[in-house]
Formats: structure tokens, sequence, C-alpha cells
């Protein structure tokens, strides 16, 4: 996991919440990656100030996708093709997203300058 701090905010139009909120982001994985490297997960990792149990899954959310796509993109990564993954793959702390190939190239990239 890489930290990315940020906050995000939800516009409470999502499928499993009408909450809207701000949103405390502290980092990012890319837990999956197919072999042809055109196909990943993406896992966006909040605080406990968004508690699912009680403000329900960010999934769906119109306003906190716009606003990391914007994040995203202002951090050199490659967000056009970042999209909310299924409903069964998010989690407690996290929300899952399908990434393809122009996101994860931009994120090898990124992140290799990172490390060097």
């Amino acid at each position: 996991m890489i930290k990315f701090k940020c906050v995000l905010e939800t516009a409470g139009d999502g499928y499993w919440s009408d909450v809207a909120k701000s949103v405390n982001v502290t980092g990012l994985s890319v837990p999956y990656v197919n072999d042809e490297e055109d196909f990943g997960e993406l896992c966006v990792y909040f605080d406990k100030q968004w508690d699912t149990r009680k403000d329900g899954l960010i999934y769906t959310d119109s306003l906190f996708l716009e606003m990391l796509r914007d994040k995203l993109t202002e951090c050199g990564f490659d967000a056009t093709d970042v999209d909310y993954s299924e409903q069964g793959m998010q989690g407690d702390n996290y929300v899952s997203l399908d990434v393809e190939e122009k996101f994860l190239k931009s994120w090898f990239n990124v992140v290799d300058k990172a490390l060097n």
C-alpha cells in the first residue's frame, strides 16, 4: 500500500448509502493485476470516520468516484479507466475499483519513480 492522503466527499446517491459526508482517504493498493497487465483491482483505503456498518458502502456514489478520478489525475495517474468493481468486493475499510491498462501503466510508472 502507498500513502495517499486526501479528503473526498460522498453525495449520498449510491445504491448502498444515502450518507453525504467527507471521507478521509489514507492509501492505495493494487492487490491484483492479470498476466496481460490490462486489468486489475485498485483498493482505496479510508479511516474509521466512515463506518460501513452505520454509513453503508461508498460503492456507486457518484461524487466520490468523480473526486477520486480528479485526485488520481492530479497525482500523475491516468484515471480514465477507473470505475467501481462489484458490490461483493467492497471492504470495511476500502473501496474496490476495477482498473484497466491506462491506469496500470501510470501506476507502475508513478510507483517506480517513487521507489527510485
